[in-house]
């Protein structure tokens, strides 16, 4: 039969409680690991079948992975050849794994999620924590693309 994109489930139906550790940050943008792992907490729930925890203990699942890097390429300019819209790139990993078995259900090392801003006055790419600073409509907007990404991956087995 025919289904909406993103809801899926491929996962099991015993899995009903998933465990979501805090993202590893190895980027050099600080508070990627808090925000990214709250946007896919809450698009985890937003789902409605599971129950989400910050913890593995009594879990059916666990989500676990890291943020490896924040890039921002100019992608537009002014007259006086300053950058006026970044595309911003984030590059992560992520391990799905079923706690019955300790099987890695799902997997990636190179998820990648592109999304565009607009400068604000003054920031650059080359510093994305002042242009999230000042733009953190842009940073909230980032996240919830990586964690909507991510788990319609996770429950469509890609």
């Amino acid at each position: 039969g025919y289904a909406l994109a993103g809801r899926g489930k491929a996962l099991p139906d015993y899995i009903k409680r998933i465990g979501v550790h805090t993202f590893q940050n190895l980027s050099t943008t600080p508070e990627l690991d808090r925000i990214f792992t709250d946007a896919v907490r809450v698009e985890l729930q937003s789902r409605g079948k599971f129950v989400v925890v910050s913890d593995a203990t009594g879990v059916d699942a666990v989500l676990s992975g890291s943020i490896r890097s924040v890039r921002a390429d100019p992608t537009a300019f002014t007259d006086a050849q300053q950058a006026s819209k970044y595309s911003i790139t984030v590059t992560a990993s992520a391990e799905f794994k079923e706690t019955k078995d300790n099987k890695v259900t799902w997997t990636t090392s190179s998820l990648r999620v592109v999304d565009e801003y607009d400068v604000a006055g003054g920031a650059t790419g080359n510093d994305l924590a002042a242009l999230f600073t000042q733009d953190r409509n842009a940073i909230d907007r980032l996240a919830k693309a990586f964690a909507r990404t991510l788990v319609t991956q996770i429950l469509e087995n890609f």
